[in-house]
């Protein structure tokens, strides 16, 4: 019973948490389509820190969370480097 008891609020969490990074994700994306470059900083940092925080809490393993990671900062780094040439 108590092991049910705490996979549910696990569940929970666990959804909580993976939603707030495809939230974090999507603005990010959204935010490169426009080219906006100050919002793509503000946001990656958000997904960064949204995605570490996931890891800790055990939502996420290091290696996703660090292909996420790689994958958007790719994205973010091609808006950031047409900006500045």
């Amino acid at each position: 019973m108590k092991r049910a008891r705490q996979a549910e609020k696990r569940k929970l969490r666990n959804a909580s948490i993976r939603s707030k990074i495809k939230t974090v994700s999507k603005r990010i994306e959204e935010a490169i389509t426009e080219k906006n470059q100050e919002n793509v900083k503000k946001f990656l940092r958000e997904v960064i820190r949204t995605v570490n925080s996931a890891v800790s809490k055990g939502v996420l393993r290091k290696n996703t969370a660090s292909r996420k990671i790689s994958r958007l900062s790719k994205l973010a780094n091609t808006v950031l480097k047409a900006a500045a040439a």
